[in-house]
């Protein structure tokens, strides 16, 4: 009660000696500032810090992309989900929410008030989150999105939302580009946690967000003659080494952290990939080299030699590997990242991180769709062991999954991926030959600038300091030395599956699987992109699959790894015939592989019912609204129905 007494009577002493003028100013104050009093910067770390949602949501897209296996997502991982749920909704929410109302103020301020720096990052980081989204879930509410009063939203679809992706980051350019008089102090600085204010990183970044978004285009019947030389274009003005790649710094600090926010989210301290996530069987097997072979039935031929390899290796090889291979005595035969990017249960103790010799010989294993038992064995999780973490081994994590790992958004390895494709589609293969190997270049520099390698804590010395053993200096971590790392990829990028490629042996499938091995996992969103625009490899005739033309209820047909078509060699889904799959969808996908996230559960399937019961080929309400193919993956318009 005194403290109330206070208030009142600082409030009444400032009203007479203000005057009358100022009696219903009531908002002029600390405690309760209006929209005048917040400028563009007090909105932009909490815009730029919502999009750890993109991570939130691999724990979905992981899965649907291969690159993870999941009993947690488990109705992801299997291709099937209810609408009566939130999960996989945070990229939504972030962009409608904890970015949405907050960034157009942002965008508000700074253009009357002739911050175009500020505007600029505005923009860009509003096309970027729409470009996920859209990518993600399809139609949106875009032209109502923000109109006051309404409390329904009309969707639209896809190709006015890519233009307006585009628009927006183009006008992200156009303000960067502009003189600006503003001086920027410190605050507005640090507010900017990606990239401290710099002009030059963020128009870089906004020619990037253009390629990304063009580059789901490929498959369309027109990318070449409207899209590809814009991708082109874009590509070459967006991020061109590693320095410039679009990260959100994280501060670590697990339980010593002043907010738990402040671990990242795929870190040891949150749990969150605790031991319900597992790198799946696909992504170890390109990895490794280790595609099995199948018979014409689709089973697996077992392998005929006798030797110390055959519990690892139980069955014949498929002689077309596009990453690496087993003959990894050969220089440049075995692909360093696995050692980084990929959890083993081998070396526990941290001893041999520098030994290359025994870093070659490592075993690793990836999980089922469900489960962590693979096709061959059990995948260890991704912080490096079988079953529950042990924090007194793993530590404070491991690469991307530290406590103090940065966010990654975007990468300029991806973008020369990217134009790596689109010069394949425009029939300019060395300039796509010359892409290819540069983005692999820089997924080798990218992989070993987040190395911490980690060490056996041996014990105390006399003065009570931890003593570790050679080759690493934090309990936990990575598995091998930045020194052995840099040695294995030289050779690799000298050997066989890099250097020794020509235009004459370039194929789509090199293009897009070392695009798949360098996303892996922080860009599983992108790579589900390009796995719904090449339609999954399914085996169909036509326009886009369907079904009777690509899969029935209960199966589905996929190209076999032979089929020179077929651009992810490996990737069988789980209703394929063939071994270790064999299974069927749910029943109300009717035979069909997910092509979408559905909207956020609580702002539309409560509240926006009736916008997504008109849309079309497939009703938003729909059992098989998650089936709907998206714009970006039919080769010209969509249809009116199925």
């Amino acid at each position: 009660m005194k403290k109330i007494y206070t208030i009142i009577l600082v409030a009444t002493l400032g009203f007479f000696f203000s005057g009358c003028d100022h009696y219903l100013d009531v908002n002029k104050n600390v405690d309760a500032p209006d929209e005048q009093m917040v400028m563009d910067y007090h909105y932009l770390a909490g815009i730029e810090a919502a999009l750890q949602g993109v991570y939130w949501d691999i724990r979905a897209t992981g899965p649907l992309s291969q690159m993870m296996g999941s009993s947690s997502y488990s109705n992801y991982a299997a291709n099937y989900y209810s609408k009566a749920s939130d999960a996989a909704g945070e990229m939504w929410r972030v962009t409608y929410w904890l970015q949405g109302k907050n960034l157009e103020n942002l965008l508000e301020y700074a253009i009357k008030n002739e911050r175009w720096t500020m505007a600029g990052i505005g923009y860009a980081l509003k096309a970027h989150s729409w470009d996920i989204t859209t990518k993600e879930c399809g139609e949106m509410p875009c032209q109502q999105a923000y109109e006051p009063g309404r409390l329904s939203h009309d969707y639209d679809y896809q190709p006015l939302i890519y233009d307006s992706v585009r628009a927006w980051a183009l006008r992200a350019i156009d303000y960067l580009e502009m003189d600006d008089p503003t001086v920027y102090g410190n605050e507005a600085k640090n507010a900017d946690i990606i990239f401290a204010l710099d002009k030059a990183k963020w128009i870089k970044f906004a020619h990037g967000i253009i390629c990304r978004n063009l580059a789901s285009l490929t498959r369309k019947s027109n990318f070449v003659s409207d899209y590809a030389s814009d991708l082109i274009a874009h590509g070459k003005l967006a991020m061109q080494k590693n320095d410039d790649n679009v990260i959100i710094t994280t501060l670590g600090g697990a339980e010593t952290a002043q907010f738990s926010a402040y671990n990242n989210f795929w870190g040891t301290y949150r749990g969150n990939l605790t031991n319900g996530y597992w790198q799946s069987d696909f992504i170890v097997k390109i990895m490794t080299g280790t595609i099995p072979l199948y018979d014409d039935s689709g089973d697996y031929v077992r392998t005929t030699k006798d030797d110390h390899r055959i519990a690892y290796y139980p069955y014949e090889l498929n002689p077309n590997q596009i990453i690496a291979d087993t003959m990894v005595e050969l220089a440049g035969h075995f692909d360093p990242r696995v050692a980084a990017k990929l959890a083993t249960n081998d070396d526990l103790t941290y001893e041999d991180i520098d030994d290359i010799d025994s870093i070659k010989m490592r075993h690793y294993y990836g999980s089922s769709f469900t489960g962590a038992a693979g096709y061959i064995g059990t995948a260890a999780n991704l912080y490096g062991q079988t079953g529950s973490i042990d924090k007194a081994v793993v530590g404070e994590g491991r690469w991307l999954f530290r406590n103090d790992a940065p966010y990654i958004l975007m990468t300029a390895g991806e973008i020369q991926f990217e134009m790596a494709e689109a010069y394949w589609w425009m029939n300019d293969k060395a300039n796509a030959l010359a892409c290819w190997k540069k983005g692999i270049e820089l997924d080798m520099e990218f992989t070993k600038k987040y190395l911490k390698p980690g060490a056996k804590l041996a014990g105390k010395d006399k003065d009570g300091n931890d003593i570790f053993v050679k080759g690493g200096s934090l309990p936990g971590g990575d598995k091998i030395t930045e020194k052995a790392f840099q040695t294995l990829a030289t050779e690799y990028l000298n050997g066989p599956y890099v250097a020794g490629i020509t235009t004459g042996t370039l194929t789509l499938s090199h293009i897009m699987m070392q695009k798949f091995v360098h996303m892996w996992p922080w860009g599983a969103y992108e790579a589900w992109v390009d796995l719904r625009k090449y339609h999954y490899d399914i085996d169909y005739s036509g326009d886009y699959p369907k079904l009777g033309n690509g899969w029935e209820k209960d199966r589905l047909s996929q190209k076999r790894d032979d089929d020179a078509s077929k651009v992810y060699k490996g990737l069988y889904m789980a209703p394929a015939q063939f071994q270790g799959r064999r299974g069927s969808y749910n029943v109300d996908n009717q035979g069909s592989p997910c092509y979408r996230l559905r909207p956020r559960y609580n702002s539309e399937y409560m509240w926006n019912k009736p916008s997504l019961e008109v849309l079309k080929p497939i009703a938003g309400t729909a059992d098989n609204y998650q089936c709907s193919i998206p714009w970006f993956a039919y080769p010209g318009d969509m249809p009116e129905s199925i």
